[in-house]
């Protein structure tokens, strides 16, 4: 009766094998075998036979099995899995204390069978707590824990215990001041005027000693997150506040509040003036500038306003070294210092020459700059007060020269009571023009003022 329990049993087995997988490998071979016998009589002589057929069912039902196998076996295995930079949730009174070495993320070790490991890793949360709820102010050792995704997974966290110190959080007042980054990225053609925040103070909160190292909380207005800006007032709602110590570094404290708003007023100061051109270098001999054409003559700047009060010209040097016929050049002008835009940068400019002639003018007043205040000069003799000045050029603009237009004058900075010979310096009013002083040098007493 036993025995034909068992061979019933393999029977069933026989027939399920043979119905699943002997019957389609088999199909598949006859498929395999029409499809190539127009090109191969010998495989399908091979074919053809039942034996044949047989043994390479049972080939491909053995191999089969092997696949399967071997891939439950490695579903069975036990391995483990790292996961790096995982989150820390603190559980504590955010509002009476503030902490000192407590991680910001670990990394997770978990062990178990590869099964459960791949099912571990698709659950997107892995929730690692330190529960500081009831410690006091102090410093104490806490073991980090792991909700586990699945029970059959064992785990090990690096680091698993940490020591925390736990401070009491005290509060302070502090002045906010602004902070504008970013601006070269700003429209060339415009200027921030000011800037104003809806507070000046703001509360600062954390450990005593740490609020003792903030030198200043800053609201930083950054020029990159400005939006369609244009000349006018601009509304900022979200303004970040960052404190630093005294060296610039951030210092991590609680502000509050953590944002605030301000209003940046945006203008655009401009301003016209000439361009003076400067010929720079000696012309060939016998040679002097007749004149100097330029398609600008005039260019607009931008900048902040004090810049522009200082200036009243720009500046732009011609090289006529060695210059002996007409020529025409192009010239880029530099930008002065802490002007942020010009209507033009490069000029065309003609510079034509003639036959050089000279003409001396006499009885030129020697004019006296920068002496002390409490001091008075006179010329030591009347040669001393009155000189004569050569000036050379081309004949039409020596007949338009003016005579009351040369100025020579002496630069008495720095000179005390005494008797002193002073260089002459004659102003180049007419930059076509050379000018040379017949005396070089003249004798001025310095006395106290009486």
């Amino acid at each position: 009766m036993k025995q034909n329990s068992i061979k019933r049993f393999f029977i069933k087995i026989g027939r399920l094998f043979d119905r699943y997988i002997i019957v389609p490998i088999t199909k598949f071979a006859v498929i395999f075998k029409d499809a190539l016998s127009k090109d191969s009589k010998r495989f399908e002589k091979v074919l053809s036979s039942k034996n044949s057929l047989l043994i390479i069912t049972l080939i491909l039902a053995i191999a089969i099995f092997i696949a399967v196998d071997s891939k439950t076996i490695e579903m069975i295995e036990t391995s483990a899995e790292m996961l790096y930079n995982q989150p820390v949730v603190v559980q504590y009174n955010e509002e009476a204390y503030v902490l000192k070495g407590v991680p910001e993320k670990v990394d997770i070790t978990l062990i178990g069978r590869n099964y459960d490991l791949y099912l571990a890793k698709q659950i997107s949360t892995h929730e690692i707590t330190l529960d500081l709820t009831g410690l006091k102010p102090g410093v104490h050792e806490v073991a980090l824990k792991y909700k586990r995704a699945l029970d059959t997974i064992n785990y090990k966290l690096d680091p698993s215990v940490v020591t925390v110190t736990i401070y009491p959080k005290v509060s302070q007042t502090r002045t906010v001041n602004v902070d504008l980054l970013n601006t070269d990225n700003l429209d060339t053609k415009l200027v921030i005027e000011k800037t104003e925040v809806n507070r000046d103070e703001v509360i600062i909160k954390g450990a005593e000693d740490v609020l003792r190292n903030v030198a200043t909380v800053k609201a930083l207005i950054d020029v990159n997150n400005f939006i369609d800006t244009k000349v006018g007032d601009l509304e900022l709602n979200d303004v970040p506040l960052v404190a630093y110590d005294q060296s610039g570094n951030v210092i991590d404290v609680e502000i509050v509040p953590s944002k605030i708003k301000a209003t940046v007023t945006i203008t655009s100061p401009h301003k016209k003036v000439p361009i003076r051109f400067v010929p720079k270098g000696t012309l060939s001999f016998g040679k002097a500038i007749s004149s100097i054409e330029s398609n600008v003559n005039e260019i607009t700047i931008y900048g902040d306003n004090d810049v522009l009060e200082g200036i009243s010209y720009i500046e732009a040097p011609i090289d006529v070294n060695g210059l002996k016929e007409n020529k025409e050049m192009n010239l880029t002008l530099a930008k002065p210092v802490g002007v942020r835009h010009m209507s033009d940068v490069i000029v065309n400019v003609k510079v034509s020459v003639g036959n050089e002639i000279s003409r001396e003018f006499k009885n030129i007043d020697v004019e006296y700059e920068n002496l002390g205040s409490g001091y008075s000069v006179n010329a030591k003799a009347a040669e001393d007060q009155k000189i004569s000045i050569i000036v050379k050029g081309v004949k039409e603009v020596l007949d338009a020269l003016d005579p009351s237009t040369i100025r020579a004058y002496v630069n008495l900075k720095g000179y005390g009571v005494g008797s002193h010979q002073v260089d002459v310096i004659v102003e180049r009013t007419d930059l076509r023009l050379n000018y040379v002083p017949k005396v070089k040098k003249v004798t001025l007493i310095i006395q106290n003022k009486r």
